[in-house]
């Protein structure tokens, strides 16, 4: 099995030893993403929920560059930088994610990059189109 790396010329950074996912057969592997907007590193304003919201649609984007959606995903981590904000994080995913619900585990208390309040990385298994649950 051979494994591929992918920068997202989209998404911001311009970080040389940063990969926005790695790939290996079906597996995908995201990189820590936090919720910054556009090609810049600025973090979408409105704090926690806001930041999440932002973050999972930089990882729509990192998936679909490489042929999955954010319904292939199976797991995901999340970092909150306060744990008294989770019931604003968990709001902001459970609207993104819907119905299909990860394996999940968040972390509290960690100093992020950026200064932002949440950073979130995932694993996705691409499914083939014929197998993908109807939206």
């Amino acid at each position: 099995m051979s494994g591929a790396v992918f920068h997202n010329a989209a998404e911001p950074g311009g970080l040389s030893t940063f990969s926005h996912a790695g790939v290996a057969g079906d597996t995908i592997y995201v990189s820590g993403t936090f919720g910054t907007l556009g090609d810049t590193l600025e973090l979408a304003p409105g704090g926690t929920g806001a930041e999440t919201t932002q973050a999972l649609g930089n990882i729509e984007k990192i998936l679909r560059s490489v042929g999955a959606e954010l319904t292939d995903v199976v797991k995901v981590n999340v970092y909150l930088r306060d744990m008294s904000t989770f019931r604003e994080m968990n709001s902001a995913y459970s609207e993104v994610f819907g119905k299909h619900a990860p394996a999940r585990i968040t972390v509290g208390g960690a100093d992020l990059a950026l200064g932002g309040a949440v950073e979130i990385d995932c694993i996705a298994y691409r499914t083939p189109d014929a197998q993908r649950p109807q939206k």
